[in-house]
Order: C-alpha cells, then structure tokens, then sequence
C-alpha cells in the first residue's frame, strides 16, 4: 500500500508542474476585481468528510491543494426525512436551498420543483457546467437541474437534461440518451438543441453548447484508466466560459470518493481524493489569476465512517479502517477561496450554501 500511495502522489506532482497548450487556453482575461463573484467553481466530492482528507493530505505531503483556501466552515447534512443523507437530498439543499427528502432531487418535501443555482445561473446569462465522474444522471449532478421524487428515474432525468439550458456538461451514462428503453435518442434531441456531443475532449471545438460523454454507463475508476478527465474538463470549460462577459457557474463532482467509501478501499479512495484535488487546483488557480471567481469546495456527506488509524509523515501513509460500508452523518467542511469566501466561516446547514452563492451573484 505505501508503494501505491507514492506511485500516485509522484504522478500527481509531475501532472501538477507540467503546463499544456490547454491549459494555457484557459487563462483568465484579466477583469477588475470587486468583494462579490462574477463566476462561481462548486467542488463536491461525493462521500468527503475529514478523515478523507487527512489521509490525502499525508499521502501529498502536506501539499493538497483544498488547504490552500483561506475560509473554512462546517456543514450539516441531514436530510428533511433521515439524519443520514443520501446524495439526493443533500445535494438538492446545496443546489436548490430546501431540505428535502432522501432519495429525491430538485423537489421539496411535497415533490414539488425547486429552482437551482444553475437554473437561475441560466436565466440571468451566466454560462452554466457540470462534470462528474459518475452518469451525468446521477443523484448529485442531477440535483442541479433535474425535478424528481426518485433519483434512480435515471431515463426520465436524462430526459429533463436535454430541456435545461446546461451550456457543458460531462459524465457517463450515455446509455441513458441512446439506449432507452421508451425507444427515444436523446443524442438527437441535444444536436437539434445545437449541442456538440462527443466522447473525448480533444473534440470539443468550444463553438457550441457541449455534451462529453465519457462512458456508456459508470465511467472508469480513476486507478482503472479514467484518465484526468475531471481536472481536463474543468480546463476546457474555463476555457470557453473564459469568454462569457456576464459570468459562469461550475459544479464538479469527485464522485467516486463515495463509491470507495462504500466498498471500504482505501487504494480506490486515495486516488480519487487525489483525482478531485487536481480538479480544486485547477480551479483555485484560475480563481487566483482571474480575480472575480469564488471557489467553494465541500462534501455532500461522509461515506464509509473511514477513521485514521495509523499513519506515516516520513513515507507519507496511512492506514485507515471503516465502520461501514453506507454514508454516515458527521458534519462536512467547506473550503472557500476568491470574492466573498468569508460568507462560507461558520457552522450552518447545507442548505444555506445555495443563498450564500444566490445571494452573492446578485440573483432575486
């Protein structure tokens, strides 16, 4: 295990000091800078809670890229209905503002549709992104623009994608668009609406509205081949929202931090920690040079009840165990960098994370 965790950290240093072509596309245009967000990057890594981050914090040596935001708060995730959350609910808190109940996304308690911060992101201008390396059907990407009292009506949320105005999205679960079982192609539906859809980002050509489709169903873990598809999204989205004068707001999901969490493997966790982190540096570093970008990264809850059992600061490892293989419901950190990151101190619920971003883009 400790080889590992130095195989992983030695990629990760040498993908973070090398500068490609893209990355020098995604330069920020130089604005002034004012107390309040042109543009907002949200960070959840599904299952993150303290312990996670402990351990991919040793495992860089001390030199994860999260801790280099100078505001943090605390966060409770409990859902309207359960004390321990699934993704569902707690994402549709941080993106839509209302406890809800577990298993459903974008509704309240009545099933009713909530508005999310990417929908009104949409009606005032901004350019709007979700990446994940889950489906882009899946629970936490679909709290952000989807309305549905189960989480699971994986067709019928793909479907609501296709009538939102999500201007870049990534993620598997194509199979969801082509293979349906109402015998619709959703891929169809995304060229008419003028979307670029492919499954490798050296296609994207950034002239239209873009689906990146990764995987036909669950993308790949990250130590299975995955790539840096998180992190390289996130680089060409910047890199075309970049243009847009009124703004963007971003959500990026490290998704399978949970799903390591859930299977109680330490080597998977670590390197989808690492995976996220590289997307948060991206982001902080595109919020330093910009100015006018808010950066928040966070949790939707913790998976595992993983606890640091021993560790070693010389070889840089730990040894972790779980409690269980579900979500647990201890209170999540919130890391914020760039205008109006003090709003984000303090201890509060997760559902105040959506006024705080509503309140500081100006949206009624």
């Amino acid at each position: 295990m400790y080889k590992y965790i130095l195989i992983v950290l030695s990629v990760f240093i040498l993908l973070s000091c090398s500068k490609t072509n893209e990355e020098s596309k995604m330069i920020p245009i130089e604005k002034p800078t004012s107390d309040k967000p042109e543009n907002i990057i949200l960070l959840i890594g599904d299952g993150m809670g303290l312990a996670q981050i402990t351990a991919a914090r040793t495992a860089t040596n001390n030199q994860l890229n999260m801790l280099r935001c100078d505001c943090v708060g605390i966060q409770s995730t409990h859902a309207a209905d359960k004390y321990v959350t699934d993704s569902g609910a707690s994402a549709t808190a941080m993106a839509c503002g209302e406890k809800t109940n577990y298993y459903t996304v974008g509704v309240d308690t009545d099933g009713n549709p909530l508005t999310s911060i990417i929908e009104l992101a949409g009606n005032y201008g901004l350019q709007t992104g979700i990446l994940t390396t889950s489906t882009i059907v899946h629970a936490t990407p679909a709290a952000f623009f989807a309305h549905h009292t189960n989480r699971f009506a994986y067709e019928d949320i793909a479907l609501q994608l296709t009538q939102r105005n999500v201007d870049f999205f990534m993620g598997g679960g194509k199979l969801y668009f082509d293979q349906r079982t109402d015998g619709l192609n959703l891929i169809d539906s995304l060229l008419a609406k003028n979307y670029e859809v492919v499954e490798n980002l050296d296609q994207v050509s950034g002239n239209k509205k873009t689906a990146v489709f990764i995987a036909n169903n669950d993308p790949q873990r990250y130590a299975w081949g995955r790539g840096d598809v998180l992190g390289n999204s996130l680089e060409s989205a910047l890199s075309i929202f970049n243009k847009n004068e009124k703004g963007f707001f971003i959500m990026v999901e490290g998704a399978q931090i949970d799903w390591a969490g859930e299977e109680n493997d330490q080597n998977y966790l670590l390197a989808e920690m690492l995976d996220f982190d590289r997307a948060v540096g991206i982001a902080i570093d595109f919020a330093e040079a910009d100015g006018n970008t808010l950066v928040i990264i966070t949790g939707d809850h913790e998976t595992g009840g993983y606890a640091l059992l021993d560790g070693n600061l010389n070889s840089n490892s730990v040894e972790g165990g779980f409690l269980t293989n579900q979500h647990t419901a201890s209170m999540i950190p919130v890391f914020a960098i760039g205008p109006g990151a003090k709003e984000f101190m303090g201890v509060y619920e997760n559902s105040e994370i959506f006024y705080k971003m509503k309140s500081l883009l100006g949206f009624k």
